[in-house]
Parts: C-alpha cells; structure tokens; sequence
C-alpha cells in the first residue's frame, strides 16, 4: 500500500436515474426505475426515491412495480444521455491526474499521486475532493457523485460506498484496517452470494472474522487464487496499480427480443448478421481473437454460454458464424430464447487468414450486415417506449409517458423548463418524431 492517500474512487450516485430527473424536471424528487420495461424486463438503476421503496438494480421490473407506489416513473435507458454526461466527468478527472482507470460508465479510479497538485494529507486531498464534486454538479446539471479516498483501490472504493449518496470519505493512511475490520464481507470485491455463503457457514460474517482464518483455511474454502486474494483483502493489502487504458477483451454484439425465440432458421440468421458485426468491428481495429462465444438468455432467464477456441486467431464473420450456428444448435433452442449474443475474444492484432482476400472478406461482411433477417414493422404504438426523447413538429420536444391502445402520451419538457404539459397523440401522428437527448446546459455555457 502507499504511504499516503492518493487513490480516489469516485461513484455517481444512481447514475442513469440521475440523469433522466436531470432531463425530465417532473421527476425531481420521485421515485424512478430505468431497465426494462416490458413483463421480462430488469432494473439497471432505481433512483434513491424508487429504493425506499425495495427497488434494486438486477431486481425483475414486475417485482419493483409490485414494490413501488403509483406514479412511480418505468423508463427506458437513453445511453446517448448517459454517455455524454459519462464524458463530462471523465474529462473533470483527467483535469485532476493523466492516470484515470475508467472502469464503468458512472465510475473511475484517479491516481492522485500522477497529478499537479500536490498537497497530499488528508486536508488537502479532502479539499481537492470536495472542489471535484462541485464542479461535476456545475457541469452535469446537477448530477452527484460519491467521492472515496484511499492508499489503494480497495481502500477508495470501500470509502466511496460509506456515505452515499454524495459522500465524500478520506481513510487516512495507518487506519485502513480500522475502517476494514467491522464491515460485513459482502463489501469486499470478488465476495459474491455464493462465496458469502460458503463463509457465513463456517462463521465468518465481518471482514475481521475474515482476516482470522488462515490462509490454508481460505484456499481450501475457495480456491488457492480466490482464497489467497481475500487473505490479502482482509489485511487491506493491495497494491493494483490505477492503469489509464484497459485493453479490450472481446467483440461482442447481442440482442434482447420482445418475445420469445424458437425458431432455428431465424436465429441463425440473427447470427449471421452480430457474427458480421463483430467480424467488422474485429477489422476496424485491426484485430482478431481465437475464442467464439455464444450467450443465450432462456424463456425462465437462465443464462448460459458456449464457446470454441480456435488454434489460430481470427477476424473473419464467415468463421465467426458458423462456429456460432454450431454452438448455439448444440446448446439448443427448447423453450424458446429471450436473448442472444455472439461474441470474439483473446484479442490480438494477428489474423491467420488468406493474405489476398481482405477485400473480398471485407465486403462479404458488409453484405451480410446488410442481409440481416426482416423485422416485422410494430404496430404504431410499439415504435415508442417510456422515456424515449420525442419532437412535435407544432408542440417542441418532449419525453414518452406511455403508450398502448394507438395512442402515445408525451410530456413536453426539458432540463431547463419547469414541468411540462402532458399531451396524448395518436402513434402514428406523422408530426411526431424521435428526438435527440436535450442539452442540459445553458446556451451561454456551448453546446
């Protein structure tokens, strides 16, 4: 560990709802759900209203409308919104250190140490902290994150779960273990159900209880790799280094279906077109990989993946598909799939492959993007889903309330309005158009 604390973990507090009470003003300060929204759908964030209530991020959507009250807001992702905000604060942290590990879309590690500034006590790396915070509020339209400071990763992004939502800890160096010991082991990395459960069954419930066994004791309980690895958690000993660029580790492309799938024909057309996605994107990097993975979703949710690994890398969709159609025939279809992905990974930049025919592979790539298998046109009502940015040609731009019936129901309203006006229109009204996300900033600050 180091001698000071100069890791920062930052967290944004229930990221995707925060942008969209942000976004969507007659929502500040009520409940909000954003996932899924059909009868399979699942929660990917509830906002801090919605979890007064029992809502929970992997929580089935049916469960949560059972727990919260009506009126409570079911929406959509708008990733396009939630990437742009994403960037803003990355490039607030970049401001801090060159050293910025990215790890998810609403969380970073910072290493403070690469950076300017350099007051490195608690006083100063708190002042620094809490100037952080109010910039990314300034600059997100008021989108919060909880800020964690630490001599290691562990140590920051334990602190930055202390005192959410927009909590700021600093673990002063010498007190790690005091901050560690009384926590319950579920708030260690790698500590899942399962391991909880296996842990709880020969006493072990704090992290204290924890760094009491063994390290014989653990590895017997979980492994020689993952029991080591929680020997040394236990003790707060990390010494990861914050990496400002993860290389990628697979190509992939998967879909969600509105109901379920049991016809082989069709889904191994739907193969076809992700395997010449990933065999395109494969190409544009200029890599290629050894392992093609299948990954199907059931009708009772039970996930489950197939995969080959080849004796030389490649980049062609061709390959990439059959080997996908293979796979996914001897894992079967009964029951009928909800979702399924194809995928490329142990990346490298070496293809094996005919030197002289990357053009005409390229282009066959292209062609059977293009031939992926026909949707269905939905009914009008069906082009719409909760949450998704609308523009009226007459009424502006505005938000979907809901939709069924041939009809649409849309509140006209935006970050910088007051709640808007509720209007239902007919989903098929040709002034009715999908719109962009709204820009959350005033006019004087750029777009």
């Amino acid at each position: 560990m180091r001698r000071e604390a100069s890791v920062l973990h930052l967290d944004l507090d229930a990221f995707f709802a925060a942008v969209e009470q942000r976004d969507k003003p007659s929502l500040r300060g009520r409940p909000v759900v954003v996932g899924g929204t059909g009868g399979r759908g699942v929660v990917a964030t509830a906002s801090y209203e919605a979890r007064a209530y029992g809502a929970r991020s992997a929580m089935s959507t049916a469960e949560a409308r059972r727990r919260c009250p009506p009126g409570t807001a079911f929406l959509g992702g708008r990733f396009g919104a939630y990437r742009r905000t994403s960037e803003v604060v990355m490039g607030l942290l970049r401001e801090l250190s060159p050293l910025v590990e990215q790890v998810s879309i609403d969380e970073a590690y910072v290493d403070l140490a690469a950076g300017e500034r350099s007051d490195p006590s608690v006083d100063g790396v708190t002042a620094l902290a809490r100037d952080l915070k109010a910039r990314i509020a300034e600059a997100t339209g008021g989108v919060t994150g909880s800020v964690g400071i630490g001599s290691s990763k562990l140590m920051a992004k334990i602190a930055s779960d202390l005192d959410k939502p927009d909590g700021l800890v600093v673990v002063a160096p010498g007190t790690e273990l005091d901050v560690l010991h009384p926590l319950p082991v579920t708030r260690l990395g790698g500590v899942g159900p399962a391991t909880a459960e296996r842990l709880r069954q020969v006493g072990v419930g704090t992290v204290a209880q924890l760094a009491a066994k063994s390290l014989p004791d653990l590895v017997a309980l979980a492994g020689r790799a993952h029991g080591g690895g929680l020997y040394q958690l236990a003790r707060a000993e990390d010494d990861r280094p914050v990496v400002a660029e993860r290389e990628a580790k697979s190509v992939s492309q998967e879909e969600t279906f509105e109901r379920d799938l049991t016809d082989l024909a069709q889904l191994n057309r739907l193969v076809d077109a992700m395997a010449a996605r990933v065999g395109g994107r494969l190409r544009a990097s200029a890599l290629s990989g050894r392992t093609v993975t299948v990954k199907l979703r059931r009708y009772d949710f039970t996930t489950m993946t197939r995969s080959q690994t080849l004796p030389q890398p490649t980049d062609d969709a061709r390959q990439v598909a059959s080997i996908a159609r293979r796979l996914l025939a001897e894992a079967g279809t009964g029951g009928g799939l909800r979702l399924l992905g194809v995928g490329v990974s142990g990346l490298s930049q070496y293809a094996q492959g005919d030197l002289f025919s990357g053009e005409d592979a390229a282009e066959e790539v292209e062609d059977a993007a293009d031939e992926s298998p026909a949707v269905p046109e939905p009914p009008a009502d069906r082009r719409w889903w909760p949450g998704q940015d609308v523009v009226h040609d007459e009424l502006g731009a505005g938000w979907v309330w809901g939709r069924g019936l041939g009809r649409v129901t849309v509140r006209f309203e935006g970050p910088l309005t007051p709640p808007g006006p509720v209007r239902t229109l007919a989903a098929d009204d040709p002034a009715l158009h999908p719109g962009d996300p709204p820009d959350w900033r005033p006019t004087t600050m750029g777009a």
